[in-house]
């Protein structure tokens, strides 16, 4: 009996051992089920995934104010571009193209008689583009402050009498380098014959020796204000934005009306580019044919041309011209057809 019990507690023991080796059951799988739908990313502005962009302008040194505000507004809008701009005088910043062949995108003037002057390839000389759009006018004026000569006396009626006094300090721009400079000796020319006071020129240039010349009249706003020049010949544009007490001047004479062209083409400057005549303030704007952003520079001009940048050039001063004036609606880029006119007696 006691080996029964024994053999029978082995046997239970082998089926135990026998039960815990054996396979687990494998659980049943549940059915597949389909896998949600992929969802689209959101769609990113062209501006943001765009490829950053440098766009070049040279600028007239009067459009620093308006462009800076233009620029950011331009910028605001694609991120994706960062504008760098140089300003100076008008002829010294179209020879940075021609003579030291520097890259610009935008080339911006005071006068429009740059343009064709020295990049439409005249004498055989490279041509850099062959069309301007004019987008903005402008006066010449003087201003002064409360600490210049006789600044109690002048009147828009004596100006020219004052301006001659001995020891009165004027400053302004070189013809050589600036459409100011000879625009204001243009305009005493057609000053002298307005107010038939012969040698009136002669005599404020006198005031006006080499010494408060400088390559644009913005360069000589901090000598005004400390006192070191009485005068100032400069844009109304400037005057207006600095706050200073400026001279209204007649449109005979202030070059700020196309009405008298012929009367300012009366009047005219030997410099060292040659004979220069009198003729309307008229800023105009180009894309040389070598612009390394050329698309971009058009967009940009665009935005110069329309709603935005015509504000801002009002803001600053400026007078406006809506649509633009262009020399040759032929041949100004598709994109700005819409944005120009023929000008005026071209």
């Amino acid at each position: 009996m006691k080996r029964f019990s024994l053999l029978l507690g082995l046997l239970i023991a082998l089926v135990m051992l026998f039960s815990a080796c054996a396979p687990a059951a494998t659980p049943t799988a549940a059915p597949p089920t389909s896998a949600p739908a992929a969802t689209e990313a959101p769609t990113t502005s062209p501006t943001s995934t765009a490829s950053p962009i440098t766009l070049t302008i040279f600028g007239a040194g009067t459009l620093a104010g308006p462009f800076k505000q233009i620029d950011d507004a331009f910028m605001k809008q694609y991120p994706n571009v960062t504008i760098q701009a140089q300003f100076g005088g008008s002829v010294s910043m179209v020879k940075k193209v021609t003579d030291l062949h520097q890259i610009a995108d935008v080339v911006a003037v005071a006068d429009y008689n740059v343009i064709p002057k020295y990049l439409f390839g005249a004498n055989g000389a490279t041509v850099y583009t062959d069309w301007y759009a004019g987008f903005a006018t402008n006066a010449i004026t003087f201003v002064y402050t409360d600490k210049s000569k006789f600044a109690s006396e002048i009147t828009p009626q004596n100006w020219y009498q004052v301006l001659a006094r001995p020891g009165v300090q004027i400053g302004r721009s070189n013809p050589d380098t600036d459409p100011s400079g000879y625009q204001t000796v243009q305009m005493l020319a057609l000053a002298e014959k307005y107010y038939n006071q012969p040698g009136l020129e002669q005599a404020i240039l006198a005031n006006a020796p080499k010494t408060n010349m400088r390559d644009t009249e913005t360069e000589l706003i901090a000598a005004l204000q400390t006192g070191q020049i009485d005068y100032l010949a400069i844009y109304l544009s400037d005057a207006r934005q600095n706050g200073f007490q400026y001279l209204d001047l007649p449109p005979q004479i202030n070059l700020s009306d196309a009405k008298y062209s012929s009367s300012y083409a009366q009047a005219s400057v030997q410099t060292a580019n040659g004979t220069l005549t009198g003729s309307p303030i008229v800023y105009a704007v180009t894309l040389p044919n070598n612009a390394a952003q050329p698309d971009w520079a058009a967009k940009y001009l665009q935005f110069l041309l329309g709603p935005d940048g015509q504000g801002a050039m009002k803001s600053n001063g400026f007078g406006t011209l809506g649509p633009a004036y262009a020399n040759d609606l032929s041949k100004v880029p598709a994109d700005l057809q819409s944005l120009v006119t023929p000008w005026p007696g071209q």
